[in-house]
């Protein structure tokens, strides 16, 4: 099997740790890890309400899919994973979640974990 491994894109995040930011298979799907509101230009993880750490996420998972050049639309399925699952919490994920997703539903899980040092984190698998 041949895969092909992402380890870093055009201002977009980094790998910080032992894994690829996603791994493309013979099938074409695209996985990608879970992702978390590090800013690359700050090099950092940023802290911010809920909405403000989602944002972040999806703009990293955006740029992730979009160095394989595909989009959002291609997703399959996401799992999110929030430090605090409550209805207020839920709420304000999935506001940003809608708008960067639109009319385009993939399959999800939400998981309530935790997390370190940040509130929420999405991974997701792409059609190619």
């Amino acid at each position: 099997m041949s895969l092909q491994r992402i380890s870093e894109v055009e201002n977009g995040p980094k790998a910080i740790g032992p894994y690829s930011l996603a791994v493309i298979g013979e099938g074409r799907f695209m996985h990608v890890s879970g992702q978390i509101p590090f800013d690359p230009a700050k090099g950092a993880v940023v802290r911010g309400t809920i909405a403000e750490q989602t944002e972040l996420v999806l703009k990293n998972l955006q740029t992730i899919i979009e160095s394989a050049g595909a989009g959002l639309s291609n997703v399959v399925s996401c799992r999110v994973y929030l430090q605090t699952f409550d209805a207020e919490t839920f709420k304000a994920m999935n506001e940003v979640y809608a708008r960067y997703f639109g009319e385009h539903k993939p399959a999800r899980a939400t998981v309530g974990c935790q997390l370190l040092n940040f509130d929420v984190e999405i991974e997701a698998v792409v059609a190619l």
